[in-house]
């Protein structure tokens, strides 16, 4: 397998009806959204990453955010059973799109829940949040499938947003990053870096000292940039009006 790829999914024609949960709902522009969407695709394709698109899912509002459909650790997939029933049809069509690129496959089965967003790696440790949309049994069963091929699987708990990484995400040397108000338990980590904005504590690390990050959060590129860091910015309004964040429009796979 080669490295830099990321799993994409074009939004669905119905993301405006996409679930919310901890949000007042506003009204979502989707033409504004798919031109989001291609920059976002774009600012991937840019940094040298190879986008794989899965096939749409036209009824199913919250398909753009692909990266809920499985979780990747080393050669293998997990495919997620979403929390949603609603967004159960979401994975068949992604996991034939991860096969495709060469990993093995497991599946979290029933009563187990579980929702990629809900997963944070840091090398070899898996935090996984425990909250409204990922159960016990489906963490349970993630342990299964991923300590044999050396992971630590952390829970922790979820209850403020909707996923972990709507609460937290990690920079490259592993300190987990978060905006205070919304992460349950900031000592769950063994670094943890506050930031200014909501939106700030979203990035996706691609490579190279550059992190993809919201446009929402100018404050929290500054101090990234004191950091040493490089931020690469892209405007998601209209998928963060769905609780939607720069990690979940894509599942990024790397050697």
């Amino acid at each position: 397998m080669t490295s830099d790829r990321a799993l994409i999914r074009r939004p669905s024609p119905r993301l405006a009806e996409g679930l919310i949960t901890h949000i007042e709902r506003v009204p979502v522009d989707v033409e504004l959204a798919a031109r989001q969407w291609q920059q976002y695709v774009d600012a991937l394709a840019e940094a040298g990453w190879t986008c794989v698109e899965v096939s749409p899912v036209d009824d199913c509002p919250d398909g753009v955010f692909v990266e809920d459909t499985m979780v990747v650790f080393r050669d293998l997939a997990v495919i997620a059973r979403a929390g949603a029933d609603e967004r159960r049809p979401e994975a068949a069509e992604a996991e034939r799109a991860v096969a495709a690129q060469g990993y093995r496959t497991a599946n979290i089965t029933e009563p187990g829940t579980l929702d990629g967003g809900d997963i944070l790696k840091i090398g070899s440790t898996v935090y996984a949040g425990l909250g409204g949309r990922t159960n016990q049994t489906g963490i349970d069963q993630l342990r299964g499938f991923l300590e044999p091929l050396g992971a630590q699987v952390i829970a922790v708990p979820v209850s403020k947003v909707l996923h972990l990484k709507s609460a937290v995400t990690a920079l490259p040397d592993g300190t987990v990053i978060g905006y205070e108000p919304l992460t349950d338990d900031p000592g769950a980590f063994p670094k943890f870096l506050a930031v200014p904005e909501e939106a700030g504590a979203h990035v996706v690390l691609l490579g190279e000292g550059r992190l993809l990050m919201g446009a929402s959060a100018p404050k929290s590129a500054e101090l990234f940039r004191e950091l040493g860091y490089t931020p690469v910015v892209v405007d998601i309004s209209e998928f963060e009006k769905l609780e939607g964040c720069v990690t979940c429009l894509s599942v990024r796979l790397r050697s």
